[in-house]
């Protein structure tokens, strides 16, 4: 008897989000051992929101989100080979970071950050890649209020 081995799909992605969903919680060996993704999953469990609270424009939002699926739909390969100033990402020193007595207590001074642009300009947001999750801790809707450009 031959045993037929599955192959990945595009579907296995969002079978994997379905269930994430359904059972709310994403184990980390979960998201790494999913070869077939090869875009980003954004995380917002430690986001911060210093920059968003007074933000009161809703095309910075709409925007904001439409970066997002943008970014996940080129993938971390596009990423990589893109520009910082268009849908690549760069790293940041923290002590650039204007916000930094907020950000979570597991980044310590040797982690390594990273800023992807929020909406097309130079507005960022502030993270930090894990394999393929990237945590968001800022998003700047102010010019300047969280990186010190």
């Amino acid at each position: 008897m031959v045993k037929r081995v599955k192959q990945s799909t595009k579907d296995d992605g969002l079978l994997f989000i379905k269930n994430a969903i359904e059972r709310k919680v994403i184990s980390r060996s979960e998201v790494e051992t999913l070869t077939n993704i090869n875009y980003p999953l954004f995380s917002f469990r430690y986001f911060n929101d210093v920059s968003l609270r007074d933000c009161v424009k809703p095309k910075f939002f709409i925007n904001f989100l439409n970066r997002l699926r943008s970014l996940s739909i080129l993938g971390w390969e596009e990423i990589r080979r893109s520009n910082r100033h268009s849908y690549g990402m760069e790293p940041i020193p923290q002590n650039q970071i204007k916000q930094i007595g907020l950000l979570p207590s597991f980044v310590t001074r040797e982690v390594e950050l990273h800023v992807f642009r929020a909406v097309g300009d130079n507005r960022v947001m502030v993270g930090l890649q894990e394999g393929k999750l990237f945590h968001i801790f800022f998003v700047e809707a102010k010019f300047g209020e969280v990186f010190s450009h």
